[in-house]
């Protein structure tokens, strides 16, 4: 479910479509080769673009495999480096001090929504 609610807006999907403590990927806006994640922890809900700074990759092995086992960190599959939650800083790893790209995000009538460019 990926719509526009406005010309700047994109709807990633609906709150509830994200369990507490887990995370779920998007596919970038057209044009983009990146896609986006989003983490619901605490709460709150995070989105970053899916792309690890040390090379670029995709940070999950296989699709919404973004958290370590604990689901406390966010874990890059290709060198382990472990992002914090709640603002993407490398914690550990060959990258460590530097961050994801987050996303700005609002929650609009229980849908989770973020600008329309993220990820370009």
């Amino acid at each position: 479910m990926q719509q526009v609610t406005e010309a700047e807006d994109r709807i990633l999907c609906r709150l509830e479509d994200i369990p507490e403590g887990a995370a779920k990927g998007f596919p970038g806006p057209p044009g983009s080769f990146v896609g986006l994640f989003a983490v619901r922890k605490d709460g709150r809900v995070h989105v970053y673009v899916n792309a690890c700074p040390h090379i670029g990759l995709p940070l999950e092995p296989l699709p919404d495999r973004f958290l370590d086992t604990r689901k406390q960190v966010i874990i890059c599959s290709a060198h382990g480096a472990r992002f914090r939650i709640e603002d993407g800083v490398c914690v550990t790893g060959p990258c460590i001090g530097e961050a994801l790209e987050a996303v700005p995000v609002r929650l609009v009538d229980g849908q989770v929504v973020v600008p329309a460019t993220a990820g370009l």
